[in-house]
């Protein structure tokens, strides 16, 4: 595999499969049989306690279980891998020990010396296969537990979760759970073994250190002794310090999702200032965090590495004290020294395993409180609420024959979506219950649509019946739409249906209840987002009387009162109870609440949602965007898509499956090349500019100073050892004489002071390391944040969001602790490396010779190794975004999922698409192990030859030197496996400063603020003049809109109708300059607003947008993000937007928290929110885009007073989706294919028997005085 990867970019066809054992489903059921065990017994233990009265109570220890599942079988296989190494290093430093005597004794045979050396290759030898063997099973239980630990929080999410805990964490926490949490479990199941190991080989090395020195080495253990509690203390601190942090690392991908989730609003609002505030204040304590982690690390680390420093000057200062006749000889020192840095590894790894110990148990603690809270049951005590404290649960007493059409209907927040998410189970029961007869569709109120082909949308796992599948298409009117796609209904579609219009969301949801056929419908409002004509037609053709699901029970929720006539029963809502039940003709003839409705109301009778059309009229026109263009090309874009011929599909994400494996991208190697070449071929020589770019971002004054002070501390360190080689001559020169009492004196100040020397460059050097890298990680991501708040929607749109996520959390997390950590290793292993080879040529200058061979095997195996470690790297990193894009999608579909009762066949995906990324990390590991043993080999080979030579130059050598040379080589062997791994892994991370680069060079929109600035109080009147105004998506497109011309006068009221793809739309997105002019221009009180910045412009103007988008945080700050207006401005509003009362009843009021996308609040009072917030903008211009789709008649109402009232004296245009909400306009602007083909007043336009008034037909209105509105 290794020459595979060398000659050709690797696939994931190329890698082995896994084994049986070590595929996700066979140890997830390994994991859930322990951990039900461990559950048992706490539980056990639990009922113990609170028989004994106890006062605190336990919870169960999720963690044993986890630890169970994996380790006891491993345990057994490691101890005897672990073992025998440690007694080998020991082995090793006693052979030295041979090898000076031999050196030093001339009568000695020439064969000892061979033997000594062969047996120092020898132990070597067997200690690496050993050492391979142990890092190659851990390994294998670390990827096994990360793989338990996804599935099984996948499977928590999906089968296990009410959905009410689940809106207790959001997204963006449960993907960091399953990302980087278990990914701290893999990295320390690597180094667990260390716990006791680690102390094992202390203990041996403290036993052969005795024999040497005797009593003196407890001095050497007093210091160890003392440093232990300095680094409990350091530990204890790192570890509040990272709880700490952990939850601002939380908080900003919370803030991060949510921009760019809303990011289309904070453009037209102009809010990106804010939102960039609020995320730069959480990095500043995130980074103060970081520092105050890493300097710890850093004097952790300084600590660790003085520790056998400190020891040895310790002990040899106390040997030569204690006794005139200890002197100390090469022999002596030495061994010793090659004990003393046999504890260096094991004490070194110590406070690392238990940093990392530290990590896993807060998050550990983090998960278990997160499975514990979703293992919540529902327990059947009919009431309901979303959360256990909620002061408004629903009572609801019904009973729905079969094969009824029931009608839900009521005002906005009175309990409609809640009514249905309680009969499919999602909300808290707390008293009565529910029976259901049968099996369940549902479709959502806001459409749930999968990252698959239209097809595998509406099919949702079911067998593929043709005839069925073409009659539910039709009848869901989607053949206009599978004409217009590029590819039919095999068109891939993007995240959250990003290539499809709302209402070709909807209707696609619809197909897919209709295919599944259930016994039970559950409709939530299906018909909002669709025009009349098609609101009709799908009523007609499918959830009518007569429809395709005749027969069966229906639970229709619905603002449509046309409809209402046609229904078997019709259930009133209000406040969360029934207030009414009967059939139409029973409740008009009661005279109640919904007589009182359809008296108010009854005249719009067919009025239904307007705007969104399909291809239901003849000679319908496509809906123009990115979905017809089969390739899209920027020549310096990061973002390129092309649409293959035979499966066409838009966004190519990072990991797409099938479908982004067959979509191309023209790569930089020239040709046509998958997504995954072509992400290898800027992989495949990482660029030394890349290095200096992290350097430059770190500051070059740093850099420079952090490379001086390493140097300086290995400078020290070779002059302490060289000192060290000719103290132990000493012992020669005053052979049989009393040792000077002074050279005693001098020879350990000297080395003293060296240690110190050296210690104080390491902290200094480790301190300064940290401050570059809080810099560069501040630089990099003010530059990200920056760039990406400033780029023009149209890069949202072509690109996946998870993909932009991916840059603020793994690669800014790469960038702040990963890069930092591999680059100090790195320096430390180079310049170690190339201070023991300057020691051994000093020894023996011959060994000059033997490095050149050396080096060049280990720059061939470095070679193949880095390229395809590499490959294996992103083929992980390819395999695991699938992954996380499955959990995403999963969590945000989990109603849906659940009402069909797919749970399983999502849990199966889940462990296929687990399994694809087992393979490459498995890959991966054998072939580090694959390297390590040929590296271990030649640095076994660096010892022998060190050993040869001393053998066959002995007459020339002093033992001190020759004890020197080859303690120092021993030590290399190490040292050299770790470049390796350190250079490699560097080169794979630095690929994030490329990506964080690659997204902060992306062309960015116009400037917000120019130095042309529009008049104060711009615009006063509020006139439009709209010039031969032309506009395309991108350079290289068809026109959009071709010459706009028209006038709109100060105050005037005009409403923009037109079929799908009309340019409705792009109308708005043009006065908001979201798109920008291809010719023409648009003057504003005579403002070319061509000329000033952006969000002078946007500021001016007030748009209440189609989706209704609210942010987690206070209502406050959803209403008034930059505190520009008092309370009583703000209640006002409130008031205007009927939303007081509502204010007044919450608990906390304005300060009440919103969580995320606004979630606890219902789609009509989040569209209410809106209507405030443009009442707080006071300016002269208000754009209305299909504000009213998703809210009942009687809110409609409110919203068409307020907006008639309060905005009197603004000119105001209404992008229209229900026609009866526009026929009061002083004039209507009928749009066609971009072009303006009817402009003037409504009563007009009736008479002309145009386009208009075939329209205003369809959706039964006969005069301009038809409508009571």
């Amino acid at each position: 595999m290794v020459l595979k990867g060398y000659r050709k970019p690797l696939e994931m066809e190329d890698l082995w499969d896994l084994k049986e054992n070590m595929r996700t489903q066979q140890i997830l059921s390994r994991f859930d049989r322990n951990m039900r065990a461990e559950v048992r017994k706490a539980r056990r233990e639990l009922e113990r306690r609170r028989c004994k009265r106890s006062l605190c109570e336990a919870a169960p220890d999720h963690r044993n279980g986890l630890g169970k599942a994996q380790s006891q079988d491993i345990l057994v296989l490691v101890t005897p891998s672990l073992s025998p190494h440690a007694w080998l290093v020991s082995l090793a430093a006693l052979t030295i020990r041979l090898l000076i005597s031999f050196v030093a004794d001339p009568t000695a045979y020439a064969w000892q010396g061979y033997l000594y050396a062969l047996l120092l290759f020898v132990t070597a030898l067997v200690q690496s296969l050993c050492l391979q063997q142990y890092f190659q099973l851990c390994f294998v239980l670390g990827m096994s537990l990360r793989t338990a630990l996804m599935a099984a929080v996948y499977k928590k999410v999906s089968v296990g979760t009410p959905v009410s805990s689940a809106r207790t964490y959001t997204q963006g926490e449960t993907v960091n759970l399953m990302s980087a949490d278990t990914q701290r479990f893999m990295d320390l199941a690597t180094f667990i073994h260390q716990l006791w190991s680690a102390p094992l080989q202390i203990a041996l090395s403290i036993i052969f250190l005795w024999w040497e020195l005797g009593p003196s080495v407890l001095a050497g253990i007093g210091v160890m002794v003392l440093l232990i509690p300095i680094n409990a203390v350091l530990a204890t601190k790192a570890r509040r310090i990272q709880m700490k942090n952990m939850k601002n690392k939380d908080q900003r991908m919370k803030i991060m999702n949510e921009i760019l989730s809303g990011i289309k609003i904070l453009k037209l609002f102009a809010w990106e200032p804010s939102f960039e505030r609020q995320v730069g204040e959480i990095r500043v304590r995130e980074l103060k965090g970081l520092l105050h982690f890493t300097n710890l690390q850093a004097f952790s680390i300084f600590i660790f590495s003085c520790a056998p420093f400190l020891v040895s000057v310790a002990s040899f200062a106390v040997y030569v004290m204690v006794d005139e006749k200890n002197v100390l000889d090469a022999q002596k020192a030495f061994t010793s020294i090659s004990l003393f840095n046999i504890l260096r590894f094991p004490m070194a790894t110590l406070p690392l395993v238990i940093s990392s110990l530290v990590q896993v148990s807060s998050r550990g603690r983090a998960e278990r409180r997160r499975v514990e809270s979703w293992a919540l049951l529902l327990t059947p005590k009919s009431s309901f609420a979303w959360e256990q404290d909620l002061s408004r649960p629903s009572r609801v007493t019904l009973d729905i024959k079969p094969g009824h059409l029931v009608a839900v209907v009521g005002a906005v927040g009175s309990g409609k979506s809640s009514l249905v998410s309680a009969v499919l189970g999602e909300m808290e029961n707390l008293k009565g219950h529910i029976n259901i007869q049968g099996s369940v569709a549902y479709v959502p109120q806001q459409a749930w649509i999968q990252n698959a082909t239209l097809k595998d949308n509406i099919l949702f796992g079911s067998d593929l019946d043709e005839a069925r599948y073409q009659q539910v298409v039709e009848a869901c009117a989607l053949l206009p739409d599978l004409k217009l796609l590029p590819g039919g209904d095999l068109t891939e579609i993007g995240e959250k249906g990003i290539n499809l219009s709302g209402g070709q969301k909807q209707r696609v949801s619809l197909a897919r209840a209709v295919y599944s056929d259930a016994d039970i419908y559950l409709l939530d409002d299906p018909l909002s987002a669709v025009d009349a004509h098609v609101g009709k037609h799908l009523f007609d053709q499918v959830l009518g009387p007569d429809g395709l699901l005749q027969g069966k029970t229906r639970i229709l929720v619905t603002h449509s009162v046309s409809f209402l006539p046609r229904t078997d029963e019709i259930v009133v809502l209000v406040a969360g109870a029934v207030s009414e039940q009967g059939s139409y003709s029973t409740l008009l003839a009661n005279g109640g609440a919904f007589a009182q409705l359809l008296s108010t109301y009854g005249s719009q009778e067919g009025s239904t949602p307007e705007g969104e059309a399909t291809g239901m009229w003849a000679g319908a026109e496509p809906r123009v965007s990115f979905v017809q263009v089969p390739f899209i090309e920027c020549p310096w874009s990061p973002v390129l898509c092309y649409v293959c011929p035979e499966r066409p599909m838009l966004l190519c994400g990072e990991g797409r499956g099938v479908a982004c494996r067959r979509s191309c991208v023209r790569g930089a190697c020239g040709g046509w090349t998958p997504w995954d070449a072509a992400t290898e071929c800027a992989a495949l020589q990482v660029k030394f500019s890349l290095y200096l770019r992290y350097l430059h971002a770190v500051g070059w004054g740093f850099s420079a100073w952090v490379f001086i002070t390493y140097v300086a501390q290995y400078a020290a360190f070779m002059g302490s050892n060289l000192w060290l080689s000719d103290w132990t001559d000493d012992s020669l020169r005053y052979w049989n004489q009393t040792y000077p009492t002074s050279q005693r004196d001098m020879r350990i100040g000297v080395f003293g002071a060296l240690g110190t020397v050296q210690a104080a460059f390491l902290l200094a050097g480790a301190l300064l390391a940290t401050r570059g890298a809080i810099r560069a990680s501040r630089v990099l991501h003010q530059q990200l944040l920056s760039n990406i708040l400033r780029v023009p929607m149209s890069f949202f749109d072509t690109t996946p969001t998870g993909r932009i996520v991916n840059r603020f959390a793994k690669d800014i997390f790469t960038v702040d602790e990963t890069i930092p950590m591999s680059f100090r290793s790195w320096l430390t292993c180079f310049l170690g490396i190339i201070s023991t080879l300057l020691m051994i040529c000093l020894a023996t200058p011959y060994f000059a010779l033997i490095i050149i061979p050396l080096s060049i095997l280990y720059f061939f195996l470095l070679r193949y190794y880095v390229s395809t470690s590499r490959q294996l790297r992103r083929l992980d990193s390819v395999t695991r975004s699938p992954i996380y894009s499955h959990f995403g999608e999963t969590v945000s579909g989990l109603s849906v999922i659940r009402a069909y009762g797919h749970q399983e066949r999502f849990l199966q995906h889940n462990d296929r698409i687990v399994d694809m990324n087992q393979k490459s990390v498995y890959s991966w590991i054998v072939s580090n192990r694959w390297l390590a043993v040929r590296l271990e080999f030649v640095g076994n080979l660096v010892v022998f030859s060190a050993a040869l030579l001393a053998v066959i130059t002995r007459d020339n050598l002093g033992s001190g030197i020759v004890g020197l040379s080859i303690s120092s080589a021993l030590n290399i062997t190490q040292t050299l496996n770790w470049l390796v791994r350190m250079t490699s892994e560097l080169e794979t991370n630095i690929v994030a400063v490329e990506r964080v680069r690659e997204y902060t060079e992306v062309e960015n929109e116009a400037q917000w603020v120019t130095a042309q600035r529009p008049p104060p109080g711009w615009p006063s009147k509020g006139e439009i003049q709209i010039t031969d105004y032309q506009v395309r998506y991108r350079p290289g497109l068809e026109l959009v809109l071709h010459g706009l011309t028209c006038d709109i006068g100060s105050t005037e009221k005009v409403g923009v109708v037109g079929r799908t793809g009309a340019g409705k739309s792009s109308l708005t997105n043009c006065l908001f300059r979201i798109l920008e002019a291809a010719g023409g221009k648009i003057v504003i009180d005579g403002v070319d607003i061509s000329t000033i910045g952006l969000h002078d412009l946007r500021q001016s103007l007030t748009i209440i947008p189609q989706d209704p988008v609210l942010f987690s945080g206070t209502l406050r700050m959803n209403l008034d993000p930059f505190d520009q207006h008092s309370d009583e401005e703000i209640w006002k509003a409130l008031e205007l937007a009927h939303l007081k009362t509502y204010v007044l009843d919450l608990p906390e009021r304005l300060s009440h928290q919103v969580s995320e996308a606004g979630e606890n609040l219902s789609v009509g009072q989040r569209q209410l929110l809106c209507l405030a917030r443009a009442l707080l903008r006071k300016s002269k211009i208000l754009i209305l885009d299909e504000a009213t789709a998703a809210v009942d008649l009687e809110t409609d109402h409110l919203i068409q007073t307020t907006i008639r009232s309060e905005f009197a004296n603004c000119t105001v245009l209404t992008i229209a989706h229900r026609l009866h909400t526009i026929m009061d306009s002083n004039r209507v602007m009928v749009l066609q294919a971009g072009r303006i083909v009817e402009y003037d007043s409504p009563e007009r336009l009736l008479q002309q028997q145009g386009l208009f008034s075939t329209m205003a037909k369809d959706a039964g209105i006969v005069s301009a005085q038809a409508t009571v509105l």
